[in-house]
């Protein structure tokens, strides 16, 4: 499966090594949420078959890989993020034949797929918990997972304090074969989706079958996830705080950021290092600092990590900065690419959270109305100014279509599990999983067949925000990214080098340049501000998320509006 792409070497694996840097260091990846890309078969939920038509869109989009969110066999209680088969294709997505033609087609195009492995937990469905079940207390196969007595004379309160990201205690209690109150087990999040217990061999043997499994299929990497979740504090004492959990939560917690997921990981980079092609793995991880979080990237650990405090900045110079250099120096500090992201299939998407006071809740979550045009505008322009970062940049789809949430769906349509409950992460996370809209004036925009239904609906309004409405549009947001990829891949300076430097700039814009070793260097201003802030020209204009006119010496940036230029 690796052969239509361009293998490296181990010498160009090398921190330091001379020669092209490994792809994923500077590597542009494009989640795809399966149910919400594009459905092929008319039943309202997107497919393996519909992403497999849409590959040569990606290609021409300019990004280097996908991500895909689950698409095994799931009772579908949190999406797919429980999994009851590991190795199986969930019959609403396709089949395992049409995963390896999707793979096939990807890497026949240049572009490589990563898939969304779960190790934190299965579904309730999957044939161990089933088991552990059903043979009731003292059955070995209950050591697989996290059951306990509970306190209290009659065990009738749960074992800790522990709370659920989707809201209550995270523990659920049994009850025994013969009808009697049993143990307990822990669920971080749905009680539908009990957590592993990673001190047990059998666990970790298995998961590294299962990564086998895919890498022979030819996936080319692993987004891993809750990666800070798997191992517990020894004894699983109580947390102290019973508050409510979130999702982006970083405090530290006896659930999270245990040492002992290290050697988890250390033994899987050994497994991703045997395959040929640079096969990765990434980690959807929250720790308590960027310093923290840089343990899991270390040379023999995971090769990237998600870095939700960049999504969670505030949009001033003051943020951005910080958590530019910050997220740098980390990432530096171990010889790994910072990564870059704006959105995704948990969070507000950017063009409206930008515009809501977050008040440090990087999820955006409860999204008020934002002013559509301002919101797209400041959108746009934090968009050019993640591209222009050193290291990898991940982009979610619909985001080049600059598609806002969705904030007004009815009650009665959303799906996210933790909607109807009291307490936990709110349950809004269905707003940014609404069905991309591809063509046409009417829903489903091309998602499906015409007139066929949606899993979610969608807004009137995306008419105009469809891919077929945007193509060849020179000043539409897809352009603006097609642009701004090919601009990526084309400029000397940018990509993988950490060579940032930051430059005097008046109040409110923010300016850095990065050089290369021949050629003009790049630089990169960005006006945070609600008003137009006039420089001097430094340059020749690239790519600008808004009007911009370079034809005198004093440019006059827009508000909320960031340019590349190109500096001899």
């Amino acid at each position: 499966m690796t052969d239509q792409l361009t293998v490296a070497t181990a010498d160009e694996n090398a921190a330091g090594a001379a020669g092209p840097a490994p792809w994923w260091r500077d590597a542009v990846i494009y989640q795809i949420y399966p149910r919400s890309f594009a459905d092929s078969d008319g039943d309202g939920i997107g497919d393996l078959p519909g992403i497999r038509s849409r590959l040569p869109y990606l290609q021409e989009l300019g990004i280097d890989a996908v991500w895909l969110s689950p698409f095994y066999a799931s009772p579908q209680a949190d999406a797919g993020y429980d999994v009851s088969d590991y190795r199986t294709v969930d019959p609403m997505f396709g089949t395992l034949d049409d995963a390896r033609e999707l793979i096939t087609d990807a890497h026949a195009l240049g572009m490589r797929v990563i898939v969304d492995l779960v190790p934190n937990h299965s579904s309730d469905q999957h044939e161990w918990f089933q088991r552990a079940i059903a043979e009731g207390p003292g059955s070995p196969a209950r050591d697989r997972y996290h059951f306990r007595p509970g306190k209290g004379t009659d065990g009738e309160q749960p074992p800790n304090d522990w709370q659920s990201l989707f809201g209550g205690p995270a523990w659920t209690r049994t009850t025994n074969p013969d009808g009697t109150p049993g143990d307990w087990y822990l669920h971080l999040f749905a009680p539908e989706q009990p957590d592993f217990n990673w001190e047990h061999p059998a666990v970790a043997d298995e998961f590294r079958t299962i990564l086998r499994f895919w890498l022979d299929l030819g996936v080319d990497g692993f987004r891993i996830d809750v990666a800070h979740g798997l191992v517990k504090a020894e004894g699983l004492p109580d947390a102290g705080d019973a508050s409510e959990l979130h999702l982006l939560d970083v405090a530290a917690s006896p659930c999270f950021d245990q040492d002992g997921v290290h050697e988890i990981y250390r033994s899987w980079r050994q497994i991703l290092d045997e395959y040929p092609g640079e096969r990765i793995a990434v980690a959807e991880a929250w720790a308590p600092s960027l310093e923290r979080l840089s343990k899991y990237v270390r040379p023999d650990e995971l090769h990237q990590s998600f870095n939700f405090s960049y999504l969670g900045a505030a949009w001033t110079v003051e943020a951005q900065r910080k958590i530019i250099d910050e997220s740098l120096a980390a990432m530096r500090s171990v010889g790994a690419p910072a990564t870059w992201t704006l959105s995704n299939h948990d969070v507000v998407r950017h063009t409206t959270r930008l515009m809501n006071s977050i008040s440090g809740d990087a999820a955006g979550r409860r999204p008020t109305a934002a002013d559509p045009v301002a919101g797209l505008r400041r959108g746009r322009a934090a968009t050019l100014l993640m591209l222009a970062l050193p290291g990898s940049a991940y982009l979610y789809q619909g985001e080049e279509l600059g598609l806002p949430e969705v904030i007004d769906l009815p009650p009665e349509v959303r799906q996210d599990p933790a909607f109807h409950r009291a307490t936990g992460q709110d349950g809004f996370r269905d707003g940014c999983r609404v069905p991309l809209p591809w063509s046409g004036d009417a829903a489903p925009y091309g998602f499906g067949p015409e007139g066929g239904p949606s899993w979610l609906p969608q807004p009137d309004s995306w008419a105009r925000l469809s891919v077929a409405a945007q193509d060849g549009v020179p000043e539409s947001t897809l352009e603006m990214y097609r642009s701004a990829l090919l601009m990526r891949r084309a400029h000397p300076a940018l990509g993988a080098p950490d060579n940032l430097t930051w430059c005097e700039a008046p109040e409110g814009l923010l300016v850095f340049e990065r050089s290369a070793p021949d050629g003009p260097a790049f630089r990169c201003t960005v006006n945070l501000t609600d008003a137009p802030i006039v420089i001097a020209k430094p340059g020749q204009a690239l790519v600008a998320s808004g009007p911009v006119d370079d034809e005198a010496a004093q440019v006059l940036i827009p508000a909320d509006t960031t340019v590349w230029w190109s500096v001899a």
